[in-house]
Formats: C-alpha cells, sequence, structure tokens
C-alpha cells in the first residue's frame, strides 16, 4: 500500500465517506482511514434510520442543504440500485408557541416550502395511531421522510472504492502534523503523506484538533424500538413526526418492515468521553422511561415490549450550527464537525462541499454560518 495521496479523509463515517465518493469519482486520488469499520455503532450514524426534513427547525440558512441534499440522496439512490429513502412525510406537533415548530414555519416560509396545518382532531382523524391533546396544533411536510443511514453509509462506501478511493479500516489515527505544503497523518502502524485533509472524525474531531481548542462536546443519546401489533403503526399508516412541547424534544418513525416504532428524545443527553462510549442502553432508568412515558402519553398502542435500545454519540457545538471550513493558518486542511444531532439528513451535500472546498477551493453553497471565526466559537 502506497503512502502518498493528493487527499487524505480522516474519518470515514457519514459525512467523511461521502466525501472520499465525491472526490474519487471526479478522480482525486484519495485515502479514507477510520478507526473502526464503517457502518458501525461506535459513532452518530447507527440506528437504522434518520429523519430527512426539509423545512429547517435550527434555522432558514440550512433549507438550501437541505433540498439540495435531497437532489443527491436520490442521485445515489439510482448509482446503487437500492431505496435509501422512504417518503413517510414528517409531522411537527406541539405548543403554538413551540421555538422549534416556529423555526421550521419560518423556514418553510422563506423558501415557499410546503406545510400543511392541522388541528388536533384532523391529526388523530387522519392518523389514529396519534393521540393529540386538543390545545396542540400540527404541520405535516409530506415530502420528507426517513433515510436508511447505514443502507446510505454502505452506498458511498461500495461507489467510494469502486472509483478507486482507498478505505483504510480499523486504524485509529494518532497525530496529523500540518505543513505550508501538505499533512503528515500518522498512524500506529504507518505515516501517510497529502497534500490536502478533511478532518470530519465525529467525536473524536476536538481530541485530534485538541491544540486548536475547538469548543466541541461529545454527547451521549439514547434511542429505542417498541413492540406493536396495531396497523395504525405501521407504514405508511403512520408518517415520521418530532413533537416539541412543554420544552422537551422527541422525533420517532413508524413500523417500517416489522422493526418496531422507533422513538428518541432529542433534548436530553449527557457527557461523554468518546473513547469511553459503550452500548450501554439501560444504564439509566430515564433511558427507557423518557421514550415509554413518550409513547404513552401520545402514542399509546405503540408503548409495547422494548425490542432494543441503543445508544450513540453526537457532538455539538455552542450554538448547534456544523463548522465547516478552512483551517485559519492551513488553507490545506478543511475541518467538519459539530454536527449536533441533525447532520446526517445533510451528509450528501456535505460531502459535495467538501469536495469543492478540496478540488476548487471554495464553494457554491453560503457556509458563512458554520465558519470557525463566528463568536459563538470564541476561537483566539
Amino acid at each position: 500500500m502506497k503512502n502518498h495521496y493528493s487527499v487524505i479523509v480522516v474519518g470515514a463515517g457519514s459525512v467523511g465517506m461521502a466525501s472520499g465518493y465525491y472526490l474519487a469519482k471526479k478522480g482525486i486520488d484519495t485515502l479514507l482511514i477510520d478507526a473502526f469499520d464503517p457502518p458501525h455503532g461506535k459513532g452518530s450514524h447507527h440506528g437504522e434510520t434518520r429523519l430527512m426534513r426539509h423545512a429547517s427547525g435550527e434555522g432558514s440558512y440550512y433549507v438550501p442543504l437541505a433540498l439540495r441534499a435531497q437532489e443527491l440522496w436520490y442521485q445515489l439512490e439510482m448509482e446503487i440500485n437500492k431505496t435509501l429513502f422512504i417518503q413517510t412525510g414528517t409531522l411537527m406537533v406541539g405548543d403554538n408557541n413551540a421555538s422549534f415548530i416556529s423555526k421550521t414555519i419560518k423556514s418553510a416560509n422563506d423558501y415557499s416550502l410546503h406545510l400543511e396545518k392541522l388541528d388536533a382532531y384532523e391529526i388523530n382523524k387522519r392518523w389514529p395511531g396519534f393521540l393529540v391533546p386538543e390545545h396542540f396544533v400540527g404541520y405535516f411536510e409530506s415530502s420528507s421522510g426517513a433515510l436508511l443511514n447505514e443502507e446510505c453509509i454502505k452506498a458511498f462506501r461500495q461507489l467510494a472504492t469502486k472509483h478507486k478511493a482507498v478505505l483504510l479500516t480499523n486504524t485509529k489515527v494518532n497525530c496529523i502534523d500540518f505543513c505550508n505544503s501538505g499533512v503528515i497523518v500518522k498512524t500506529a502502524d504507518n505515516t501517510y503523506y497529502a497534500e490536502k485533509v478533511i478532518i470530519c472524525a465525529g467525536a473524536w474531531t476536538g481530541k485530534i484538533l485538541s491544540s486548536f481548542g475547538l469548543p466541541l462536546r461529545p454527547m451521549r443519546k439514547t434511542f429505542g424500538w417498541f413492540e406493536t401489533d396495531d396497523i395504525s403503526y405501521q407504514y405508511p399508516m403512520l408518517p415520521c413526526f418530532y413533537f416539541n412541547f412543554e420544552g422537551q424534544k422527541y422525533y420517532g418513525f413508524p413500523n417500517i418492515n416489522g422493526s418496531g416504532v422507533k422513538v428518541g428524545r432529542n433534548d436530553s443527553e449527557r457527557e461523554i468521553d468518546p473513547d469511553l462510549m459503550n452500548q450501554d442502553f439501560g444504564k439509566y432508568s430515564n433511558d427507557e422511561g423518557d421514550l415509554r412515558n413518550f409513547l404513552e402519553r401520545f402514542l399509546p398502542g405503540a408503548a409495547g415490549k422494548l425490542k432494543i435500545g441503543k445508544s450513540c454519540m453526537i457532538t455539538k457545538t455552542p450554538d448547534k450550527d456544523f463548522i465547516l471550513d478552512k483551517h485559519p493558518e492551513f488553507p490545506h486542511v478543511i475541518i467538519a464537525g459539530g454536527f449536533s444531532g441533525h447532520g446526517f439528513k445533510y451528509s450528501s451535500v456535505l460531502g459535495e462541499i467538501l469536495s469543492q472546498l478540496i478540488i476548487e477551493g471554495h464553494t457554491s453553497f453560503d457556509i458563512s454560518h458554520f465558519a470557525i471565526s463566528r463568536p459563538a466559537l470564541n476561537i483566539s
């Protein structure tokens, strides 16, 4: 195996694998290095499904990324000839003044996206699996749905290697030395050289760039699948859903192919050292308790036996916006991280953007909100 490449991608999870695919497809000599064997359960990309929404509750500036990401997911489906996206639609439910819902409505209005407003009666009638109280309101985005995230990564992996990208798995990067003319990437067994590097190592990004002082916080998150025989909870009888109420946020998926109803809490997390993270669902009583309480209240027929629970990691920035930028001293070093629990849906377009930054030095997308120099990161 040779040790010199045009580009090295450190971290071959969702964003890294997508980057490797788009680089290799354009003929760039690319090495991807991952500490595990993606897709795997050690990061942020496992768990079978991820929400694909277009009207963003995180800010209107995400909408162009979401729309392009959707196009690229469809293109990837065609190239790999497999289903990667299921258009279930997504129902947003909550208090009238819920912040996430308000931002979603603004995003839809800013980009003329269709959201169907529904009151509680209409929701319960259309989808009898839900039990929505009368003071709640809903917004249905029919074009959104569920990404089969592990299948997406497998597709990017297969096509990246088909286009001659080299993938080095189960290989931990010990350090990266930045030089004016390139980078030196050291593992336990070898040293690799490249003109450019993309660092997108998920929860380990902060450790790899420890001298840079990025305010990245790896967090433990949990989700679970619950048994139900009620047809009301099967796809296509139930859409994906996102509830924002009383300061709480939950999300979930219908019973797809007998998997059970999947639900997770989006505002309950514990800071973690990624090197010590284990599949320890059930360590805390609220791992299952929070999810079950939510189901009993709003999807009572889905609150059956827990089939399986899992833990994963997200990596948060102070403002929950991404980091997607060149290193301020070494422009041939690209940093992508801090996806804060809402990054997977964008990983296709983020891979495209990173390939543009590598090849052209700039991107056609507005990524100013994701700059390293923004005040929220407080990088001196």
